[in-house]
């Protein structure tokens, strides 16, 4: 059931839902009963609606940070202008490279790694690090090739999205000389300050704004995410959709609210002694998304000594790694299994004659059963462990999933912080390391 919009009936955890024409999230909490009873989350829940109450009616910490909550709404305005500019990059060029850092690049790339599908057009990723083994090989990538630069940053002066601008837009230079570069960078950036706001109407590079009151990590449904997946091909209008359906849905201030759910488990198990979170997911296309996960997590709930520390898991491969600890090691943690119920696609196993390997138990059967198997048994097996479990499910992972996801975790980690009693929109430990980096590296003004 790949692409498209679905009628998806099902049910997890004693529990069926229908959402009609959106790929619908589900949490299926069943087997953290040894941890948490129904009573417990219950009692917990008034807290989390007060929470989300607090965020719909801009009275939280940091209000000024709420422009998130408008981004599935607004981001249609800019619809037309990203789709032309999406259409002239790839018609004018062979590639994209993308240069930004943290919530600047994650939910792009976790959108694009995660439909293959869709993301045809070929997308780089610079500025990350600090490696000059992993730019040295992009340079490398890029030789020959026509590209455009699409730069990301609020300030413009983050480390190391600065110092990739510098060493790729030498290599704009030098591919296509001084004269003929500014339709080949663009840059998303503060709407009205900042020194690649100043950069950009310096030399005349076409921008689109960062919203006032979107923090980097919430920042996936603006012109931050939209326009990388809208190059890489991915219908940004779909994943819109997708995202606007979640926010009708996970603003709803009741105790069948899933999101909420979620943010209330999260809680009451870190009060338990939990320190950690393994978000584990059996498709490995998810890899980005749980990255995007760890760095919304981690920025917005670390905080006072507070908050699960955000891992990852990519199954069945981490099985062979992680399995055993997760299994038997220290009982510290919570696992979170994010999963998709129907394939995109199928592989069937074939029969061999001579069943050397003894796997004709499995011949004709789809590698999509077999994954499915590989996740029941092991939820299972964690669970028998002494592991607290719950599954995040969609019925297929498409573009409207995608953007659900992105709502259905923004609005869950956001009223988790303001539960813990921190505020979830600001990151001032991120800053510690950059002036003890810039100390190092001699930078003027910095003690």
């Amino acid at each position: 059931m790949p692409g498209g919009c679905r009628d998806h009936r099902f049910g997890t955890g004693g529990r069926a839902f229908e959402w009609r024409g959106v790929s619908m999230i589900t949490l299926d909490t069943k087997l953290l009963r040894p941890h948490l009873g129904d009573d417990d989350i219950a009692h917990e829940m008034p807290h989390a609606i007060e929470a989300l109450r607090s965020i719909l009616r801009r009275e939280c910490v940091q209000a000024d940070m709420l422009g998130w909550l408008d981004l599935p709404g607004t981001g249609t305005r800019e619809i037309g202008a990203i789709a032309d500019t999406a259409k002239r990059i790839q018609d004018e060029n062979d590639c994209l490279v993308v240069i930004g850092i943290g919530g600047s690049y994650l939910g792009a790339r976790a959108a694009i790694e995660a439909l293959p599908d869709s993301a045809r057009f070929p997308v780089h990723f610079a500025g990350n690090n600090l490696s000059p083994e992993y730019h040295e090989r992009l340079l490398a990538t890029l030789s020959g090739k026509r590209f455009t630069l699409c730069v990301i940053s609020k300030s413009g002066t983050t480390t190391e999205p600065a110092v990739a601008f510098r060493i790729l837009k030498a290599k704009l230079i030098e591919a296509f000389g001084s004269d003929h570069i500014n339709n080949r960078i663009i840059v998303i950036t503060d709407p009205s300050a900042g020194a690649l706001r100043s950069i950009a109407g310096t030399e005349g590079y076409m921008v689109f704004p960062i919203p006032p009151g979107v923090g980097g990590r919430f920042s996936v449904l603006s012109a931050v995410g939209l326009v990388p997946c809208a190059v890489a091909g991915i219908s940004i209008r779909e994943m819109l959709r997708g995202a606007e359906a979640a926010l009708g849905r996970y603003s709803k201030p009741l105790a069948e609210n899933d999101a909420l759910r979620y943010a209330v488990i999260r809680n009451l198990l870190h009060r338990r002694r939990c320190a950690v979170e393994v978000l584990s997911t059996f498709h490995p296309e998810l890899t980005y998304l749980c990255e995007w996960w760890k760095q919304l997590a981690g920025e917005s709930e670390g905080k006072k000594g507070k908050g699960l520390y955000p891992a990852s898991a990519v199954m069945t491969t981490d099985l062979h790694s992680l399995g055993q600890y997760l299994q038997e090691g220290a009982r510290i943690m919570l696992e979170t299994f994010l999963v998709a119920t129907e394939p995109r696609r199928d592989i069937a196993v074939p029969p061999d004659t001579d069943d050397l390997d003894n796997l004709n138990y499995l011949a004709g059967r789809p590698m999509s059963e077999i994954n499915r198997k590989a996740f029941e048994g092991t939820v299972d097996a964690h669970a028998s462990g002494g592991l607290p479990v719950l599954s995040i499910e969609v019925p297929v992972i498409n573009v409207e999933a995608i953007g659900s996801l992105f709502v259905f975790f923004e609005m869950s980690i956001a009223v988790s912080g303001l539960m813990l009693g921190i505020n979830p929109f600001d990151q001032p430990g991120v800053e510690e390391y950059k002036r003890r980096m810039f100390n190092l590296l001699g930078k003027p003004g910095v003690e």
